[in-house]
């Protein structure tokens, strides 16, 4: 499909909105933003070095109301404050204010453990998990419709070489852009053996979708070759909060006495609490097999599970069947679109026409109805 121009201009005029991305990554670029046809950018935060920028480029395009995105044209940006698992290996999670000794940090974490001194004495000193916690949260309640991300697990990346772009150190930075890059990025660095070990990201992941389901915010979820244990974490932290299957609820709307008295009193009582789980989930440039869907849009999952795609990644290969196959099986109402690009202006909304006119393609669509269907898709993302 490659869409006329009046329906392409239609397209922009009915709202594009990009779940996903980085333009605080090329800091220069987010002056941008007023320029793009893109209404709404969900613009990610993954490290130290990016919190503050997110933050301040969702305050040079403030959301007063769900209603300003929904029917207004001007552009705006939603943050989401989070710490990237390819970052993770940068936080501890010792309890005490004493930070652990660097070195030993970093050889607990990750695998294998270095023993390259030079290596290990590039890397920046460890953060507290849970002072960025309350950092984090303190952002969350100044931006009432921020969500949690980018979080999340990744069993293939591997640390890049030293002098590390963690460090801030961009002299010997490679491709990309004549603009400067915000540090920390992997800036196209060779690569180590060294991995960040799961069990150290499943600990950052939990302590993050924890602070979620606190304040019942939305979460942009990165998993690359760890889908069964992300929904095996999530899956834990909704236990005993599933919804009733079919079977269950026919056999409830049939029992006599179904609902005895007081059970309305208590029902109002736990409906006032936060869930352990946050509400609504989105699988970012969902890379795994359609067959993994199921566990995720099973009807007796609580959370809201999303699903976005992007043409740098999704299609980035010549045979993209997996990724065609996926957007055929998932429902209309959990489709995202997404750029998860580093830099705002014309290429991320060219990556956003792409993708919507391939998902429209893939599924069918009118170019009208697909991009309304998509736009409803993000406003119940993010807003519920």
């Amino acid at each position: 499909m490659n869409g006329s121009k009046d329906d392409l201009e239609s397209m922009w005029e009915s709202g594009v909105f990009d779940a996903h991305c980085h333009p605080t990554d090329i800091m220069a670029s987010v002056r941008d933003i007023a320029k793009m046809k893109a209404r709404v950018l969900t613009v990610m935060a993954t490290r130290s070095q990016d919190q503050d920028m997110v933050e301040n480029a969702a305050r040079m395009y403030p959301v007063d109301s769900p209603q300003d995105i929904a029917e207004g044209t001007s552009k705006y940006v939603i943050p989401a404050f989070g710490w990237h698992p390819w970052f993770s290996h940068q936080m501890h999670n010792v309890e005490s204010d004493a930070s652990p000794s660097a070195i030993e940090h970093y050889k607990s974490v990750l695998v294998p453990a270095p023993d390259d001194m030079d290596f290990l004495q590039s890397l920046p000193a460890p953060r507290s998990l849970r002072q960025f916690l309350e950092q984090t949260e303190s952002r969350l309640k100044a931006f009432p419709f921020a969500l949690v991300g980018e979080v999340g697990l990744d069993r293939s990346f591997r640390l890049p070489q030293g002098p590390s772009a963690m460090t801030g150190d961009t002299s010997s930075k490679t491709g990309g852009s004549e603009e400067e890059y915000t540090p920390g990025s992997r800036e196209g660095r060779p690569l180590t053996p060294y991995r960040v070990s799961i069990e150290h990201q499943k600990a950052i992941l939990r302590a993050q979708l924890d602070l979620a389901a606190k304040l019942g915010r939305p979460v942009s979820v990165h998993s690359v070759q760890a889908h069964g244990v992300v929904f095996d974490l999530m899956q834990s932290m909704w236990k005993g909060h599933e919804r009733p299957s079919k079977r269950e609820r026919k056999r409830n709307s049939s029992a006599p006495h179904a609902h005895a008295a007081g059970d309305g009193d208590n029902d109002a009582e736990k409906s006032k609490r936060p869930l352990p789980f946050p509400p609504r989930i989105c699988m970012h440039s969902y890379s795994g097999p359609a067959e993994a869907l199921k566990q995720f849009l099973s009807p007796t999952v609580p959370a809201d599970i999303y699903f976005s795609f992007s043409a740098a990644i999704n299609f980035s290969n010549p045979s993209s069947d997996k990724a065609t196959n996926v957007i055929k099986a998932v429902p209309d109402d959990r489709i995202l679109i997404e750029s998860d690009l580093h830099c705002a202006g014309e290429t991320m909304d060219s990556l956003l026409r792409e993708i919507v006119l391939k998902i429209c393609e893939i599924r069918g669509w009118s170019l009208e109805d697909g991009t309304k269907q998509l736009k409803a898709n993000w406003i119940r993302f993010v807003f519920g």
